[in-house]
């Protein structure tokens, strides 16, 4: 799926909307008591995971403010094109609303040879927040800052972890591979923890993981940070430089968190969920969650939200392209 295909169809959308809004009348009546019953949240990744755990606590907070429960319901697979298709054949009500990471839309389109689901099936409704990955590498690496890493390398490849092909470690690893002309060599494991512990035992040498994952055994000092990959430093590393700040703006990399709901979802009912969305993440126990999950509160909705997934989507799709990275 093409670039123009996919988010010029998600830029109508959402020029579309701001017209519609003006023209609802009474539809905005008919929508007045929205919502009425349970609303489902269907996340794209498995339990346990900072998308579920993002959800449920989302989910109490909305249940208290539109007195209605707000129930997560995991829908794990195909990189998350399991749980976004699930979504997408769903009414357009707004009591069905997909939690997910951006790169079901940003990296998948590119990986897989067809996707379930069209992009004019589903919309943004909220780009939630932002979360860097971490840079760390194992007890044997003699390595004390990325520079160090990159420069023996050169030297002798050496062996990179993700928790799978396709993740946004692996994408990560391949923007660090190209930036900087580092020699890696990719292997990919299932899930994060996996990962974790392939760094521990010496069967690989670094990785890029989520920091969450990573934390317990840094605190310990049995792996080393080296950076983070977000535009900020992370609420859980702070003394850890970006990339950026290394002066390596090219290997910035975030996991976006994402709410998108059926495209023909009436815009006074995704106006509502907006509002008390935009409520929920000014709490400050839900910005406290925020900063455990390793994520920066973002709250953007509208264009802003589309342009910063097709300008994910567009570059994923050029890393895709000059690495030949496939989903096996």
């Amino acid at each position: 799926m093409t670039l123009p295909t996919f988010f010029d169809a998600l830029r109508r959308l959402g020029l579309g909307a701001t017209c519609a809004a003006l023209a609802f009348g009474p539809a905005a009546h008919a929508d007045a008591a929205y919502p009425a019953k349970p609303v489902k949240f269907i996340t794209n990744f498995p339990a346990g995971g900072p998308l579920d755990i993002l959800g449920r606590a989302l989910g109490d907070v909305l249940q208290k403010e539109l007195k209605q429960p707000f129930v997560v319901d995991n829908r794990p697979g195909a990189g998350g094109n399991i749980g976004a298709d699930v979504v997408a054949k769903s009414p357009a009500d707004g009591y069905t609303v997909l939690l997910s990471i951006d790169t079901t839309f940003t990296i998948n389109p590119h990986l897989y040879a067809s996707m379930p689901f069209a992009a004019k099936d589903l919309k943004p409704l909220m780009i939630f927040s932002s979360s860097g990955l971490t840079f760390g590498v194992g007890p044997s690496v003699g390595a004390k800052t990325l520079q160090d890493f990159v420069a023996a390398s050169k030297a002798q490849a050496a062996t990179f972890a993700s928790a799978g092909n396709g993740s946004p470690g692996h994408i990560a690893a391949e923007i660090f591979s190209n930036a900087t002309g580092a020699k890696i060599t990719h292997v990919p494991y299932k899930g994060n923890a996996p990962a974790v512990m392939a760094m521990l035992s010496g069967e690989v040498q670094a990785g890029i993981v989520a920091t969450p994952g990573l934390l317990p055994q840094l605190q310990a000092g049995k792996l080393r940070p080296l950076a983070v990959t977000g535009r900020q430093r992370s609420p859980l590393l702070p003394q850890v430089p970006t990339v950026g700040e290394l002066g390596l703006k090219d290997l910035e990399f975030e996991v976006l968190y994402l709410a998108m709901v059926p495209a023909a979802t009436p815009e006074p009912v995704m106006q509502t969920l907006r509002t008390a969305l935009s409520s929920a993440l000014a709490q400050p126990d839900i910005r406290s969650r925020l900063s455990t999950l390793d994520m920066v509160p973002l709250g953007e909705t509208g264009p802003a939200a589309v342009q910063r997934l097709a300008t994910s989507h567009a570059r994923y799709g050029q890393i895709v392209k000059a690495t030949g990275m496939k989903v096996d």
